[in-house]
């Protein structure tokens, strides 16, 4: 079962803003946003539902990133 390094602490991810060049901040998982229940969901189930067909094979979780000056997002696919 591969895991998360980001979803689990184990390593941070830096990035800088492609539009404005500020380091963006991480906003957690892309599936977290979709709706009111889909933390308790389980992970492999909503990454048939995120609409990214390359994180079907359970190797990538996607993660939103955010530029606090620009306002801009962005997300970012982490091996896992």
């Amino acid at each position: 079962m591969a895991i998360c390094p980001v979803c689990n602490g184990l390593r941070e991810v830096y990035l800088m803003c492609t539009k404005c060049g500020e380091p963006m901040l991480e906003s957690g998982r892309l599936i977290d946003f979709y709706d009111d229940y889909s933390p308790y969901m389980e992970i492999d189930l909503m990454k048939l539902e995120d609409g990214y067909p390359d994180t079907h094979s359970g190797q990538k979780c996607p993660h939103l990133y955010r530029c606090p000056a620009c306002h801009s997002d962005e997300v970012i696919f982490i091996k896992e």
